[in-house]
């Protein structure tokens, strides 16, 4: 088998920087624009915080200074610098001595994580792992497309975990290795930036949004793509912080998809580019708590006061092992059907199938008089409808666990008891309302029965073993998960029934719901109507 792309990655590095740099300054229209626009934008970031980076503040007070006395030829010269220089920060790396050992002891070490306690009982932490991390979808087709073209994978994001399961994902489905841009903060941590350094991802630093180093960063993923590497990148941009499936993207760099296959094919080596949407799914997500505050701060504004003090660090520190330490966790990773980049369905060997069952030419759509040429305000339209392809297959292959639909019962409960209340309303009824056990179970029973009809239509997913278990075995999951997890309960045992405690973290598992109809809507104050397709919120196509 030949070897992964990206195993020539270093041997290329130099290259795939000069070209990146080439490309920006001849598409830089203005160079003046830009240049005032990178000053005005790192002097106003630096000067909150400057911190460790005086020198850089120093050096784009002293180019906003110089830009009005310098001529074109300074301009350029500023400008390739900056380009250079970004380019070089970005720019990833690979080893494929690292990469072999990761694949060695990742499976342990994750296992090991996900079940401590089955790992010390001698069951081995590579059988948790198998047991606790489930792939599913069309792996096979997959991997055929990744000998035809270049895969692009666009997975939903809900934790700092995700990069760590889907790497194993593809290891062990067999899967060629991808390049993925992560968050230059990650890069601090001395363990994990030495293996995200060695094992292709690139720095991307969101505290940076001037239209410069956006296009670095665009002219990046498009050259990658060109040469036939794999990628990865999270197009929600973010961790969602509701724990709802992404439905509003971020599609600056999926566009990057149709500008590889133009500048290859105008080339004369069309290079075929597909997408694979994926959903990465918890029973538990680790920093739920965090995450829920921080999305109802962001949405009350001033209704919203959060009134818990943060913990110590050793506080946090302490809380996690425990949590570790006492819990088996579940996680299924489910990859969807491959598309091009105009949101068309994909075959095993490549062909394009649009919406009617017609097989079409994806290059035909980037033609004009017969030639293919680039196209802005057509590109942003495909990308787009790339974006509203890719919420589908996130919406159709959510995959719901226990927690979800004890959550989602908890909550309409909730719901019940205080009809007038509004989201900020409700949750300010924490340790107020009791449902009797065998309630709470019958709930949790309607819930799971009208998510296996949404299943048996495509419309949704259930975790393994969710439709064979009895509503009160899935009840009684969902607590003991909570409870080995989470600092407080979320739901708390008091006599023969629940105290509904935690009302912020069953709407946060509850939203995984939303999706498919089945959940509260805070946007819409109701249950949420959709049928199993992800709401078209309008996608954001700028990066």
């Amino acid at each position: 088998m030949n070897e992964p792309t990206i195993f020539r990655f270093n041997a290329e590095r130099r290259d795939i920087v000069d070209e990146v740099v080439s490309r920006v300054l001849a598409e830089a229209k203005d160079p003046l624009f830009l240049l005032n626009d990178a000053a005005y934008n790192e002097i106003k970031r630096l000067e909150a915080n400057s911190g460790d980076e005086r020198e850089l503040l120093v050096t784009f007070r002293n180019l906003a200074r110089s830009l009005g006395r310098m001529g074109d030829g300074e301009r350029q010269t500023k400008l390739e610098q900056l380009a250079r220089m970004y380019a070089w920060d970005v720019a990833g790396n690979f080893d494929p001595k690292v990469y072999r050992f990761a694949s060695k002891v990742l499976p342990s070490l994750v296992g090991g994580l996900l079940s401590p306690l089955q790992t010390l009982a001698g069951g081995g932490p590579e059988a948790s792992l198998r047991e606790h991390l489930v792939t599913q979808g069309p792996t096979g087709d997959i991997a055929r497309l990744a000998q035809i073209g270049t895969i692009v994978f666009v997975p939903t994001h809900l934790s700092n975990f995700d990069s760590v399961a889907f790497g194993y994902g593809l290891e062990r489905e067999h899967l060629p290795p991808a390049t993925y841009g992560a968050g230059k903060n990650l890069f601090t941590n001395p363990l994990l930036s030495f293996f995200m350094h060695n094992l292709g991802a690139y720095r991307v630093d969101r505290r940076i949004r001037h239209t410069l180093y956006k296009n670095v960063l665009k002219a990046y993923s498009c050259v990658l793509i060109e040469r036939g590497y794999h990628s990865l990148f999270f197009p929600g941009g973010t961790r969602s912080r509701s724990g709802g499936v992404e439905e509003k993207l971020k599609l600056g760099l999926a566009g990057t998809g149709i500008e590889a296959m133009i500048r290859t094919a105008q080339r004369g080596r069309p290079q075929k580019v597909f997408f694979v949407p994926a959903t990465l799914n918890y029973q538990l997500t680790l920093e739920a708590r965090t995450l829920i505050d921080d999305w109802l701060a962001e949405q009350g504004r001033a209704r919203y006061i959060i009134g818990d003090d943060e913990s110590t660090q050793l506080e946090r520190v302490l809380t996690l092992v425990r949590k570790l330490l006492l819990t088996e966790g579940s996680i299924v990773l489910r990859f969807c059907d491959p598309l091009d980049p105009f949101g068309n369905r994909v075959t095993s060997d490549g062909r394009s199938i649009d919406r009617r069952g017609r097989t079409v030419d994806p290059l035909s759509y980037l033609k004009r008089d017969g030639r293919i040429v680039m196209d802005s305000a057509r590109d942003a339209q495909y990308t787009r409808e790339l974006g509203e392809s890719i919420c589908e297959e996130f919406a159709k292959n959510t995959v719901l666990m226990s927690t979800h639909l004890v959550a989602g019962a908890a909550f309409e409960k909730l719901r019940a008891a205080h009809p007038k209340a509004d989201l900020f309303g409700l949750i300010r009824h924490r340790d107020e309302v009791f449902v009797p056990r065998q309630e709470m179970s019958r709930a949790v029973g309607e819930l799971r029965d009208r998510a296996a009809e949404l299943e048996d239509r495509g419309l949704i997913a259930l975790g393994p073993g969710v439709r064979k278990r009895g509503a009160t075995e899935l009840l009684d999951e969902a607590v003991r998960a909570w409870s080995g997890y989470h600092s407080f309960p979320v739901l708390t045992a008091q006599g023969d029934g629940y105290v509904l405690a935690d009302t912020k973290l069953l709407l946060y598992y509850q939203n995984r719901l939303v999706v498919s109809g089945l959940g509260f809507s805070a946007a819409r104050g109701s249950l949420a109507t959709t049928s199993g397709g992800a709401a078209r919120a309008g996608q954001e196509v700028s990066s």
